[in-house]
């Protein structure tokens, strides 16, 4: 399962809550899943300016390597995984998973979360939080045309993450 959404939606809370009950479940982030690449060349950037400086972001993305989600679904043939993150290049590995959700919230609560956060520094930098703010409205539209399952990822956590393992439950009952 690709549980996937804007910065700050929570993603990363999910994850670590699904390993608390038991599931596997990995960062896109932290799990090496994904990298910051070149737009331009396609070529990887193992050092990242942190902040960013203006412009940046327009240039270069997070992109998720395809390869890696193979092995990881090869894997996982016969267990449930979820894989917590977000690309830029999503659609490159879309095919892949069984079942999509998209994490939702509002723009207030997107600004506090990004303002608060301290598991990492992203949407803290000027920079970073327009790119933020920027696709925070447009998410829950375009997963909703793929026919993604939407959740309102403003609730608190135990709920977000029982509505996924609802999720899940439906697309068992319903194979």
């Amino acid at each position: 399962m690709w549980v996937t959404g804007n910065s700050g939606t929570g993603k990363s809370t999910v994850c670590g809550v699904l390993r608390e009950r038991g599931y596997v479940a990995l960062d896109g982030d932290e799990d090496g899943f994904c990298r910051w690449i070149d737009r331009a060349n396609g070529e990887e950037v193992t050092d990242p300016p942190y902040p960013v400086p203006g412009g940046w972001l327009d240039r270069h993305g997070w992109a998720i390597v395809r390869e890696r989600v193979e092995d990881l679904v090869e894997e996982s043939r016969f267990r449930i995984t979820f894989l917590c993150g977000s690309a830029e290049n999503e659609a490159d590995v879309r095919d892949l998973f069984d079942l999509v959700v998209c994490l939702v919230i509002d723009e207030a609560t997107l600004r506090h979360r990004l303002a608060t956060r301290t598991t990492n520094a992203f949407g803290q930098h000027p920079e970073e939080l327009a790119a933020a703010l920027k696709w925070n409205p447009r998410m829950r539209a375009i997963y909703e045309s793929h026919g993604a399952t939407i959740i309102d990822a403003s609730k608190p956590v135990t709920e977000v993450v029982d509505s996924l393992i609802d999720a899940v439950r439906e697309l068992r009952d319903g194979a």
